[in-house]
């Protein structure tokens, strides 16, 4: 599922990040039947992903990725996410980008999420091995409810009052977790990428929500090109560092 984020529910839709070639972040999270991730994991892993290629050297100054991810970075930042499992995760896999896992899991027979991060590409000139893979419908489920998050690192709050599916959460995380990265100093990004990325993914309540809505906290809205309207806040991307 895709994500067609703003930064502010008042770009204007034929601004200038419209006009630019579009491309996209490509997402691919590898789901076997006998054994899919939790969605929290899923989420999590994914936001790590988009962290991960946004550090990497290859994306950065004259590396091979960086002009696409600067490419990207003047329009509009779509992410979509697909899901891949079998030969379509192995061709996938060999296609030039960077593999997250999420921990090792072993309740409910559950295995650690998958996700692949790829080089930003044209918005119709997807690599014929993930134009093919499905996006709609990715569905992943919490056996149980997830730990209260660790207050004192990163948390990227959902909107409690939006239903979205698992492609499109993961997605919106991303989302959330790169506006954070934007904000940060040098030193800080420093901080989190040593760290491993350490984050948590939550459903916020809805008396949390309003409040962190007004905390100045970066805030993803969406384009509402899938599932949502246009203009939906999806997260509020909490690290501690942007709270001083």
């Amino acid at each position: 599922m895709s994500s067609d984020s703003t930064d502010s529910p008042f770009e204007d839709a034929r601004s200038e990040r419209d006009a630019a070639p579009q491309y996209v972040l490509p997402l691919v999270v590898h789901l076997e039947k006998p054994a899919p991730p939790t969605r929290t994991d899923a989420l999590e892993t994914a936001a790590r992903a988009v962290l991960a290629m946004l550090s990497d050297e290859r994306a950065l100054g004259e590396g091979e990725w960086a002009q696409a991810v600067r490419d990207w970075q003047d329009a509009r930042i779509r992410k979509v996410v697909r899901r891949a499992r079998g030969a379509e995760w192995r061709r996938a896999s060999a296609l030039p980008g960077l593999t997250v896992t999420g921990p090792d899991r072993t309740e409910e027979d559950r295995s650690a999420a998958e996700v692949r991060v790829f080089p930003p590409v044209p918005l119709d000139g997807w690599p014929k091995e993930l134009a093919k893979l499905q996006v709609s419908g990715t569905e992943l489920d919490d056996p149980r409810p997830p730990p209260a998050p660790d207050l004192t690192g990163p948390v990227l709050w959902l909107n409690p009052q939006l239903d979205m599916s698992a492609g499109k959460a993961m997605a919106q995380a991303g989302h959330g977790a790169q506006l954070a990265w934007w904000e940060l100093s040098e030193a800080d990004r420093k901080a989190w990428r040593e760290a491993g990325f350490a984050l948590a993914v939550r459903t916020a309540d809805v008396q949390q929500w309003l409040r962190l809505t007004g905390s100045g906290l970066p805030l993803v809205r969406d384009a509402g090109f899938t599932e949502i309207a246009a203009g939906s806040a999806t997260v509020v991307a909490d690290h501690p560092a942007l709270r001083r």
